[in-house]
């Protein structure tokens, strides 16, 4: 059960990340909604796993994107990935859902493999925004996106991790408002990093990241992350010269505030 955990939480990241990747509007939204319907059946593996008396984990071999230049040759080999996948599957219920989930999104696949070819830029290290940021500006902003979607993805999965493991239907609550939160910052700074020409796959997390076992100490050290993050968007709205970029950080800063007070729930 746990490779079949593996294996579906490699192929949300590159259903998500797929989604990053393409600049296509009206494909990018629906590849991120086949992402967060993998997002589902991975909590509900989870939940199987456990109830089955089984552990998983987050090892992952999947290190690095695949630098693909057009939509074309990118979902080819997400469609491989999900066809390889079907094998491990059983006749549950859990599972037939998830089959016809991803055969749908195979369906989805080959009509856009039926029409014109787009390119893709998000690897092209172009490293260009607009003209109204200059080159300090620019690195500044590299560095939080690097920093912040890595973080993003690391709450994603420690809080789903916890939400799994509760009988607590606050902290249930608190987790899945959290998780949700860190699904729109992931998606909103990995668009950006894309349009950077940096798409970048986080690092793996080590199981001491997500094993939580002082769950006060960790809302603490989460909280005092939140305010580093706040700093951090505050400096960039104030520095950066990009009106609407500024606006977001802005936007980001705010939400980091409701952040705080969910987490002083926890407590």
């Amino acid at each position: 059960m746990n490779n079949l955990y593996k294996q579906k939480h490699q192929l949300w990241l590159k259903i998500v990340f797929a989604s990053f990747a393409i600049t296509n509007e009206d494909i990018k939204s629906r590849i991120y909604d086949f992402s967060q319907i993998a997002f589902r059946h991975l909590k509900w593996l989870g939940t199987d796993v456990l109830e089955k008396n089984d552990d998983y984990n987050y090892d992952r071999d999947y290190k690095s994107l695949e630098k693909f230049k057009s939509n074309h040759d990118l979902l080819n080999n997400l469609k491989n990935d999900i066809e390889k996948i079907q094998e491990l599957y059983d006749d549950s219920v859990l599972s037939q859902r998830i089959i016809t989930d991803e055969y749908y999104l195979i369906q989805y696949i080959n009509t856009i493999l039926n029409t014109k070819d787009e390119q893709i830029t998000a690897f092209d290290m172009s490293m260009k925004w607009t003209n109204n940021l200059d080159e300090e500006q620019t690195k500044s902003l590299v560095l939080f996106l690097f920093e912040e979607s890595y973080k993003e993805y690391e709450l994603i999965m420690i809080y789903a991790y916890m939400q799994a493991r509760t009988s607590t239907l606050l902290h249930f609550n608190v987790f899945q408002d959290l998780i949700d939160e860190s699904h729109f910052h992931l998606k909103s700074f990995g668009n950006m990093m894309a349009k950077l020409g940096i798409l970048t796959l986080p690092r793996e997390l080590h199981e001491m990241t997500y094993q939580v076992k002082d769950l006060d100490k960790f809302v603490v050290a989460g909280i005092a992350e939140e305010e580093a993050a706040k700093e951090m968007c505050k400096q960039l709205s104030e520095s950066i010269s990009d009106e609407e970029l500024s606006k977001f950080f802005d936007f980001i800063n705010y939400q980091e505030n409701y952040h705080i007070e969910l987490m002083q729930k926890l407590l």
